[in-house]
Parts: C-alpha cells; structure tokens; sequence
C-alpha cells in the first residue's frame, strides 16, 4: 500500500520534545528474527461473489493509488490471508511491551499503529461487529517520546524544508520545543492522520529503541495500523537496517482460519552475493526520476522482459513493459494488491492471448459482469479442463512459473473459473497511464518464497508449500 504524505498546519505549539541522539539500533546478529502473528480478521461478506467483487474493486481503487499518488507533502513473523485481500502481521511497540496487529506493505514506508484511547476510525469494520480496533495507548509506556520539529527524522515523513514549517523555532538553534508536524497518509480509499513518535521496538531477544512510528489518531477504511516495508527510509527494513527480508505466502483458500507461514528479518552480517538454494533472481530496478511523485521511489521494481502463454510468447510491445525516462511504466512488486494489475494496452494482448487458446470453454459473460474479472469460463460440464501455462520471465533470467490456482479462480460451486489479473480498462497509444504498468499482487505469489535481498538489490522466488 503506498504512502502519499500531506502536511497538516502546524502554527500551534504542542507538547514539548524529549531530544534524544541516539544513533539508528541496527540488527547485527547473523540469526534472522521470528515473531509470532496475531490474526486479523475483517470483513467483506463470506459470500464468495460478493468477496471476489469486492477484492476485484479494492485491487483496481490500490492500483489506481499505486499509479497516481498525490502530489502533495506530507509514509520468522507468521503471515495470515485475510478476506480483504492482505496479510497481517504483529508487533510489539512500547516499554512495557503492546502488540499490535498490521498489514504488511512493500508499498509504501511508514509503520503505524492506531494510537490512544481517542482513536477514531471510519468505514472500518469486522466480521465481528463486537471486535475493537487494538490501539497503542502512549501513556501506558515508559519509552514514548515525540519527535521534534528538528529532528532528522522528521524529515522522512515530509519534505526536506520541513524545518520551514517549524516556526516557533529559533533560526539555527538546536534546541526547539515543537512537534514534527501531523502527517495525512492515503492509501487507495483508506486513509489515516497522527503524529510521529519514537517508540521502542520489542523484537524476540532484541529491543529496539527510538524507532520512529506513526501515532495515529484516526482513520478511513484502515481498521488494522500498516507496517510499511518499502524502500524509504522510515520503513521497517530501513529503520531495522535489514541485509534481506523474506515470506512464503499461504493459499488465500486459508482465508481468515489460523493458518499461517513465515516473514523472516534478517539483519546478519554481509554474506556478499550469497544466493538461497533453489532460488531464481532478477534485480531491482531503480525508478530514473528522483523528483515528484516521491512514492515511486519506495516501490520495489522488477524487470519483466516478456510473458508467455502455453507455448507462445505474448506479443507485448517492450515500450509497453519497460520503464520509460520519464519514471512511468515498468513493473512493482505490491504486497498489499491482491490481485496483479496490467496497464490496459498490456492487458489487452495478454487477455486476448488466454482467449485465443481457451475457446473450447463457455464464456460466462454473467459472471464477468457481476465480478469485473475477465475472462470467466463455465467448466461444470467438462470431464477434463486443461488451461494453458502462464510464465512471466524477467531480467537476469529468472523465469515465475504461475500456478493455475494463482491466476484463476473458481466462483463458488458453479463451475465458474475466472481470470484473477485485472485491469483498467484503457487502452490505446494515446491513453499510456502514468505510475507502473504492472503490479504483482500477492494472490499471484501464493505458496511462493519470496525474498527482498536488499544488500545485493534483488529480488528472488522459488515455488514452496507455504506451512
């Protein structure tokens, strides 16, 4: 989920600052860290039309985040599926400790939690209308402290001239009583507002202190806080200064049950180019513009070449997949999309592709026109069903094999199978959109390892049974 930063006014003076000079506690041990997961669990309705429309609508309005963020200033753990589409893990802030239920993103930076016994969150509900959002109550912990106008790390929230905005502070002093000014973050349709803190991290068998987190005080649509493991510098890996990160993600067939597999933090020391068994890599590709929109810089982006259905490579115009000069295009990886987006140009050949080669199957164009995904079959009366391969090949060689069940979907006990890749709609030479043209949701990743190897910018996945 990707962050999109507004500043709030800050004239007022508020709390005073507790400075602190502490350098950035950075996880040095060779053993990676495991947490446990605590589940969360929301709605939509347990229907699977309604739940297959609603992830297909929340994917489009994340892709639409993803490709236009505002413009404006403003962010081994067990993973679970939810029902809305993401996964979630815990974590525990403050002295003593409080765990706190999040959705992990890579796209987007901030890590938050919903904060003081104040917090207000609209349109967020569960399945369970009896369920309380869990909230960090900052007066209960010992090592909470405010971030001050001055500090750096204010600065990773908002822009560079941040210290602009600290107008109750002496020019050139030091010393300055004023509070990093409140932050706005947007998510798609969910969006969420507070202030910026120093907490400490509670890991297993290692505390972190003076980790800055989002105090938040409301929220739109975000009923859980997010923890976001980007590329910026606020984020988790950065704050944690993790050499790699790692997951397995169970089958979304898991859905709200306690079933669960493995994040994993790995902060060990430099194994240089040290590559994990089984294991296909592609490296990272930096986004050229270091300007505006400042949110594509926190996504992790891949190089995918070419697609193939069955035996037939998809006629796919490189211009179309490649990242332009002007920082559009390419393609993301997007822990909290569910479903994967193609620009419509894209999606266009591709779907037609699948088509061409399924046309001893019944269209169910009812079922596309309820649910948005296209193309949908009916496959009730068949003996046999046999779908073509779906291989995505990306730079370096690094050839993703998708599983059936990965891009296709079936629709209750009807015999109904949809497609579960996405798109816009908008097609054409003159409609190329900005943002990234692709982005790998984790529904296309299940029972997939997939590791982050920030030390040698790369990206790996191998097929697993996630457990």
């Amino acid at each position: 989920m990707l962050k999109t930063k507004m500043l709030f006014s800050s004239s007022s003076s508020l709390l005073c600052f507790l400075s602190f000079s502490s350098l950035f506690f950075l996880i040095s041990e060779t053993k990676p860290i495991t947490l446990p997961l605590d589940q969360f669990i929301s709605t939509p309705s347990s229907d699977p039309w309604e739940k297959l429309t609603h992830l297909t609508t929340a994917s489009l309005i994340r892709a639409k985040h993803l490709k236009y963020p505002s413009n404006t200033n403003l962010s081994k753990t067990p993973l679970s599926p939810q029902s809305y589409g993401a996964y979630s893990v815990s974590l525990s802030f403050g002295t003593p400790p409080q765990t706190i239920p999040f959705v992990m993103d890579t796209g987007s930076d901030l890590v938050w939690f919903p904060c003081t016994q104040r917090y207000l969150c609209k349109n967020c509900s569960f399945s369970n209308p009896n369920t309380k959002i869990p909230t960090f109550i900052p007066k209960k912990s010992t090592s909470s402290k405010l971030i001050g106008c001055k500090n750096p790390k204010c600065s990773w929230i908002h822009n560079k001239d941040v210290e602009t905005r600290c107008k109750d502070c002496k020019p050139n002093s030091k010393i300055c009583s004023q509070i990093c000014p409140p932050y706005i973050v947007i998510y798609g349709s969910a969006s969420t507002g507070g202030i910026l803190v120093s907490e400490t991290l509670d890991l297993p068998e290692k505390k972190v202190p003076n980790f800055a987190v989002g105090c938040s005080l409301f929220a739109s649509r975000s009923p859980a806080g997010i923890a976001g493991f980007g590329r910026g510098s606020v984020s988790l890996p950065s704050q944690l200064g993790l050499s790699k990160f790692s997951y397995c993600l169970v089958s979304h067939r898991f859905d709200d049950s306690t079933q669960s597999s493995s994040l994993v933090l790995d902060g060990g020391d430099d194994n240089g180019d040290t590559k994990t068994t089984g294991v296909s890599y592609t490296p990272f590709i930096k986004n050229p513009v270091t300007g505006r929109p400042a949110a594509f810089s926190v996504y992790y982006y891949v190089g995918l070449k070419k697609i193939t259905v069955g035996k037939k490579i998809v006629k796919i115009p490189n211009s179309y997949l490649f990242q332009r000069p002007d920082g559009n295009g390419g393609t993301i990886v997007d822990s909290g999309s569910t479903f994967t987006f193609m620009e419509g140009r894209i999606f266009k050949i591709f779907a037609s592709e699948i088509e061409s080669q399924m046309t001893h199957f019944k269209k169910a164009a009812n079922v596309e026109a309820i649910t948005g995904l296209r193309p949908c079959y009916d496959i009730s009366g068949e003996k046999s069903v046999e779908f073509p391969k779906l291989v995505l090949h990306f730079k370096g060689g690094a050839d993703m094999e998708i599983p059936l069940t990965n891009y296709f979907s079936f629709i209750g006990d009807n015999g109904v199978v949809c497609m579960t890749i996405i798109s816009d709609g908008v097609v054409g030479d003159n409609n190329v959109s900005g943002g990234p043209a692709v982005i790998l949701g984790n529904y296309q990743f299940q029972n997939f390892y997939v590791e982050y190897d920030l030390d040698n910018q790369r990206f790996g996945f191998r097929q697993k049974t996630c457990k």
